[in-house]
């Protein structure tokens, strides 16, 4: 069996943060938040990632993060390419907007190639607990169709700055997720969290202790296999709708493989706190988290050293 791999999406256009916060320093290391990304799944006992970017950011990212992690793990690059469309389809004028997550991992196909993967945001900083929970499911074997997701409470994951987007989960009683409706628009109001699905005119209330998706993905390489045979019929039904912002996201391929009895996704429950930089207002409180935990020996100084 293949030893699991990482696959880190970080070709996102960071449009709410105005800005590449992939590659905004977190600590007065210098290190970014995929430092930490790279240095807790090594730990947990990846020895190999794939990130990918945008083709003109190789040279940046080699420079801020390939240099200094290639020494202790296997490290490679994808491109997510907005013309990489199946035969017969072209972008529509206009649309500067990437094809969304499982576009992106499609991008690490050959990468990947028939090793279990784990699927992570760029933005997101998980903590080494979510890590060392899919590593070990994914160093077991497992049947085509038999994927994880890391579940986080929606209480632990929303920011003071704005909204966010979550992947709002049903769980059975045996852990499994039995279906996900992506919230685009997540924040809190009156006390509570809400989501709107009409730019705010009407609002609906969520527990917060739901269990969300963070975009954290366990695999088998079969997901590939689905995202390429289904990616024509996404855009075929979506294009005419919103040719210049329809997105296939990975929740939603992941629903609807459970829905038709095409996988099973075992919810590995995290109870940790997110931290992410969403906004640039959400970065001071990041950065105090990294200093606590650095104080508290959860994280060394120097990450590579």
């Amino acid at each position: 069996m293949k030893k699991p791999i990482l696959v880190i999406m970080a070709a996102g256009m960071g449009s709410r943060y105005g800005g590449l916060k992939q590659m905004d320093p977190v600590d007065k290391e210098g290190h970014v938040i995929m430092d930490f990304s790279l240095f807790d799944a090594k730990r947990a006992g990846f020895e190999k990632a794939v990130c990918i970017i945008k083709r003109e950011m190789a040279e940046d990212f080699e420079e801020v993060i390939g240099s200094r992690v290639r020494p202790f793990m296997e490290l490679e690059y994808a491109f997510q390419d907005m013309n990489a469309l199946p035969e017969g389809y072209t972008i529509p004028e206009g649309r500067v907007k990437p094809w969304g997550t499982t576009h992106a991992v499609l991008a690490a196909k050959d990468l990947i190639g028939d090793a279990p993967f784990a699927v992570i945001n760029a933005d997101d900083f998980y903590g080494r607990e979510a890590y060392k929970t899919i590593y070990d499911y994914l160093k077991e074997p497992h049947g085509k169709g038999e994927y994880a997701m890391v579940g986080y409470l929606l209480k632990n994951t929303v920011t003071d700055n704005g909204h966010v987007a979550r992947g709002v989960c049903v769980v059975d009683e045996n852990d499994n997720l039995t279906s996900i409706a992506e919230r685009l628009r997540i924040e809190k109001r009156d006390g509570g969290i809400a989501f709107t699905e009409d730019e705010g005119q009407t609002y609906t209330a969520l527990d917060p202790d739901d269990t969300v998706s963070m975009n954290f993905w366990g695999y088998m390489p079969d997901f590939l296999e689905e995202a390429e045979k289904r990616f024509p019929a996404f855009l075929d039904e979506n294009l005419p709708k919103n040719p210049l912002k329809c997105e296939y996201l990975v929740p939603r391929l992941t629903n609807d493989l459970i829905v038709e009895g095409k996988a099973s996704v075992k919810v590995l429950h995290c109870a940790a706190k997110w931290h992410g930089v969403t906004y640039k207002q959400d970065m001071p409180a990041l950065q105090q988290s990294i200093r606590e935990m650095k104080a508290a020996g959860l994280y060394p100084e120097n990450l590579w050293k």
